[in-house]
């Protein structure tokens, strides 16, 4: 009786079991996996809370791009490379997704998706009747994207190619060579591109390679997302944003004012959180700087352990000896280490084997988590 795009497999996997087994009998778990930055340990300004009292608030002003304030908040974090009249505002960069999907594509057509990336876009394009195609990025050193593969599996049903700029969780920036062969593929195809930035102020080091946002790119149709959730380390504020160009903002705008789901609050909230983003993101940058620097050099050259590369974001990947499979890798690290980390196949990692684990984790938790999986050696 319920609809097809709804028949996913909801159940349990072991590993999800084994950890509600654990947290029952009271197991101390070292958990490696914690990605919410309000569960981490850092310190919020107060400014925050008096934000969202503003009185402002209690005025319900339906407007369907988003109240002019949160426009100009968010136009003014791009430091004038933005007007606000290009930005949308979303509830979240999920909500986002499913505007873009719904503007560009009608139920069959097809979106490309980096793999592997953060295991979303099968679900949201479920549920906008769109199908996604996979393309690979190809780790030699570091990570690129196949762009031939990526090429030949454009179709006349193709109406976007989304970036997850830095890829979460490969850490991966998109590349000024990389960009260039891309809109040579969608010039003249009616194919958008949709650049995922929510983590793009967290770059690793400097690359004058390096693409950080596609919204001053004018040679065709792109969308660049981001929200309060990575740059303010505020998931639960829920307020993100799509930045676009002419063309889109019409439909966008029709699409938005039939849900008309941001509250008035954090838009009126907007100016002061991001005003105050540089206090959390100076602590989660020291807190990632310090969680990567000790994990390479625990990893030494004779070690059967590898820290692939990372150039942003707040994931690092492990690659693990090959004598196990990746679920028993991180059953048997819960089992018998009581540390969790997430296996490469959640991402959609296309070989074996590889462990993931996040940088966000308060340091004496990450050192004696990696020092109990850096234990296990051929």
């Amino acid at each position: 009786m319920f609809s097809a795009r709804l028949d996913w497999n909801a159940g349990a996997n072991p590993i999800a079991k084994l950890l509600l087994a654990k947290r029952t009998s009271g197991a101390e778990i070292l958990d490696l996996t914690e990605s919410n930055p309000t569960a981490a340990g850092f310190e919020y300004p107060a400014e925050i809370l008096s934000a969202l009292a503003d009185p402002r608030s209690l005025r319900y002003e339906p407007v369907p791009a988003g109240m002019h304030v949160a426009r100009e908040a968010i136009a003014g974090y791009y430091a004038g490379q933005v007007d606000a009249g290009r930005i949308i505002v979303t509830a979240s960069t999920s909500e986002a997704y499913g505007f873009i999907f719904k503007l560009l594509a009608d139920p069959g057509d097809e979106v490309l998706v980096p793999r592997p990336s953060y295991p979303l876009f099968e679900f949201l394009s479920a549920l906008e009747s769109v199908r996604v195609v996979n393309y690979p990025l190809l780790y030699h050193d570091r990570w690129t994207i196949d762009l031939d593969a990526l090429a030949s599996r454009i179709t006349a049903r193709t109406r976007a190619i989304v970036l997850v700029n830095p890829n979460n969780p490969t850490g991966s920036f998109l590349k000024k060579a990389e960009l260039a062969r891309l809109l040579d593929l969608c010039r003249g195809r009616d194919i958008a591109l949709v650049s995922d930035e929510v983590f793009s102020d967290y770059g690793i080091a400097e690359d004058s390679e390096r693409i950080s946002s596609l919204v001053g790119v004018d040679e065709m149709l792109t969308f660049s997302l981001s929200g309060l959730s990575k740059v303010a380390g505020l998931p639960q504020l829920k307020l993100g944003w799509i930045v676009t160009s002419g063309p889109a903002l019409q439909g966008l705008e029709l699409i938005a004012d039939t849900y008309l789901s941001v509250g008035s609050p954090v838009q009126w909230a907007a100016p002061a959180l991001l005003a105050s983003r540089g206090h959390i993101q100076s602590q989660i940058k020291e807190r990632v700087s310090a969680n990567l620097t000790f994990l390479r050099n625990q990893i030494g050259l004779a070690s059967p352990w590898r820290v692939l590369t990372v150039e942003g974001g707040w994931y690092a990947t492990l690659q693990a000896p090959r004598i196990r499979t990746e679920e028993d890798w991180v059953l048997s690290l819960l089992e018998d280490d009581q540390v969790l980390v997430q296996p490469g196949f959640f991402f959609d990692f296309e070989t074996e084997a590889f462990l993931v684990v996040s940088l966000l984790t308060p340091p004496a938790t990450f050192r004696e988590g990696i020092a109990r999986i850096l234990s296990h050696a051929i």
